[in-house]
């Protein structure tokens, strides 16, 4: 019974995906590996999108793990890497975008727009409660309604 849910374990197990880093682009220090798998690891791949560059296998991926390894070999700190690589492929590529004025726009713009339209809704809604009735006909306009109507 054992063996028998061993075996069902490893088959449920075995498509689960590996990490895309190749062999031969692991650094030889393993302090700068941890940077480097840190770091790829909050940044998005472009083809793939949501997944780390760390997970995806797509040539682009592959080129970002590179040039993060590269950079920390440089002697670049973790948020220079970050600050460069955001500068050539923009915020979108930050798994998790840092908190700025343009994404606390973005996250709060759905509310703001709701809360918007509700009072709008609501300020019509009263406007229409309180129209006033249509003055009544001058005895010349009921004149003209009364002649018009005899007329047919």
């Amino acid at each position: 019974m054992i063996r028998k849910f061993l075996l069902v374990l490893l088959i449920l197990l075995a498509p689960l995906p590996a990490l895309a880093v190749n062999p031969d682009e692991i650094l030889a220090d393993p302090v700068l590996e941890e940077r480097a798998r840190n770091l790829s690891a909050n940044l998005r791949c472009m083809v793939c999108q949501n997944q780390s560059i760390d997970d995806s296998n797509a040539e682009l991926a592959r080129d970002l793990r590179v040039l993060v390894r590269e950079r920390l070999q440089q002697g670049d700190t973790d948020e220079e890497v970050i600050d460069y690589v955001v500068s050539r492929y923009g915020e979108f590529v930050l798994l998790k975008p840092r908190f700025s004025l343009r994404t606390m726009l973005l996250w709060t713009a759905p509310a703001l727009l709701l809360g918007i339209g509700g009072i709008v809704l609501v300020l019509m809604a009263r406007g229409r409660l309180r129209a006033r009735a249509p003055a009544p006909l001058s005895a010349e306009e009921q004149a003209r309604i009364d002649e018009l109507l005899d007329r047919r």
